[in-house]
């Protein structure tokens, strides 16, 4: 790529080689290339759950044929490519493996009884499908590490790099290209303008000499990548730099500084063809947008119907145990920040909703007896199925805070208004992970945003069916934050 081309082309064409490792530096480089890791990790789940569903046809005895082919077929077409990179760590490998699988298990199965489609299966064939298909794909996963480390290990699978700039950005791609054998990549040295006597040593990665020397490195060496980290007001010495590297077949990348900032969903775009970076976006655009509000609705339309004599009873239990209305209307804020209205049942002897809300301790002697019974077990939480239908809120999401608690962190905590970037959710990924409750103290309140926006980073469909699946167990287990 060199300064004398159309950038807009070029750098729309290369979408997908910035590198972000503030994000997840990892898969990002993992996936600049159609490697071999890449290419196991695309076709490992779809292939293996697809073998599955013939083991089960022959483990019963019954023949594979035509409508078996055409199921395979499906279900390799729905999950390629693979979702689980060979760099993550086992447990969220499992989480996404499991998640992932009784989700569209369930689909499939479900889909299959309204179609009638699922009357070409024997019974038998299929649970066992389902219950050995989870344990497979993990097996393999694990299997596929062991594979990859060893095949990356020769020295003619590897790619040699070297990274431009000895900043932040710099030191953390060459500490990710030597620390996660998976992205096969020799990582040699960095090239730094500042002057540094004697040339040695950057922690352990050596310092190789000055930007200067680049071209003449890269040329002797046959250097395979080069990532320019270099601050974006470098503007003239990198079109210098890439004027210098026109005559060599290095492939370059560019890691800017902006990438130091707190990336939500960053991503590369375009606009009318000029290239745009998305440094602060929702997940749920598009296709992604679709998937989250049906899913929203359809849980919210069985869970308003199973839980219909719940409402009930609740409802009695409130109006009979003290005075007051049932349903309890509080401002919060939703999509974007702006003020909507959130359903509970009233669990207190006050409606408060103006002025500085204290939130509820332990021991409150607002909370009425009955209205305890219902903190405690998040039964005071059901109203609000009725607002995720109306569109104010999602399932699975950052919870709302009063209005008033807004106004006043929000001035404290560094990007807690990001999390105003998706609709406030019944529960969240900082509530399953011991955030709930009072949050007294602005530390704790920090601590839940953390974990906020690592879910507006990191969603995905799988990742709500967990969050849904481990609200399940913290209500049923009991959680002393719950007052």
């Amino acid at each position: 790529m060199y300064p004398n081309e159309d950038t807009s082309h070029t750098l729309n064409r290369q979408r997908f080689s910035f590198t972000d490792p503030t994000v997840d530096t990892n898969h990002t480089l993992n996936r600049q290339r159609f490697s071999f890791t890449a290419a196991l990790e695309a076709f490992l789940d779809p292939v293996v759950a697809g073998l599955c569903l013939f083991g089960a046809l022959l483990f019963h005895g019954h023949d594979i044929e035509q409508v078996h082919v055409i199921l395979a077929l499906i279900v390799f077409s729905l999950m390629f490519p693979g979702d689980a990179y060979f760099h993550e760590r086992t447990r969220r490998v499992i989480r996404k493996k499991v998640t992932g699988w009784v989700f569209f298990s369930v689909t499939l199965c479900s889909l299959g009884y309204i179609t009638g489609y699922a009357s070409h299966f024997a019974l038998d064939v299929i649970w066992t499908w389902v219950v050995t298909t989870p344990v497979a794909l993990i097996a393999c996963h694990m299997a596929g590490c062991q594979i990859v480390a060893r095949v990356l290990a020769t020295e003619n699978n590897r790619t040699s790099a070297v990274v431009v700039g000895c900043n932040e950005t710099g030191l953390r791609l060459a500490r990710s290209f030597v620390d996660n054998c998976y992205l096969g990549v020799t990582f040699c040295g960095f090239f730094d303008e500042r002057d540094r006597r004697p040339l040695g040593l950057i922690g352990d990665m050596p310092l190789l000499g000055k930007v200067s020397h680049l071209g003449d490195y890269v040329r002797q060496r046959s250097i395979d990548r080069i990532y320019l980290a270099l601050p974006m007001a470098s503007q003239p010495r990198i079109l210098r730099v890439l004027d210098d590297l026109k005559d060599t077949t290095a492939s370059i990348f560019f890691a800017p500084d902006i990438f130091l900032t707190d990336l939500i969903q960053g991503r590369l775009n375009d606009v009318g063809g000029i290239p745009v970076v998305a440094v602060c976006e929702t997940p749920f655009l598009g296709f992604n947008g679709a998937i989250k509000r049906l899913s929203d609705i359809v849980l919210s339309v069985l869970t308003l119907i199973v839980f219909s004599p719940v409402f009930l009873a609740i409802a009695v239990g409130v109006k009979t145990s003290s005075p007051g209305p049932v349903i309890f209307k509080q401002r919060r804020y939703g999509l974007d920040g702006k003020e909507i209205l959130v359903y509970k049942f009233r669990s207190m002897t006050v409606c408060e909703d103006s002025g500085a809300i204290a939130q509820a301790r332990k021991n409150d002697p607002r909370v009425t007896p009955f209205g305890g019974f219902l903190r405690r077990t998040s039964l005071d939480e059901l109203p609000q199925f009725i607002n995720v239908l109306q569109g104010r809120m999602s399932i699975v999401g950052p919870r709302p805070h009063a209005v008033s608690h807004n106004e006043t962190y929000r001035k404290v905590i560094k990007s807690y208004m990001v999390r105003h970037k998706v609709k406030p959710g019944i529960t969240g990924w900082a509530q399953v992970n011991g955030c709930r409750g009072e949050t007294e103290t602005v530390e704790k309140m920090q601590k839940r945003i953390e974990w906020d926006l690592e879910y507006l980073r990191t969603w995905s469909l799988g990742l709500d069916m967990w969050i849904i699946i481990k609200t399940v167990w913290v209500v049923l287990r009991g959680d002393d934050n719950a007052y």
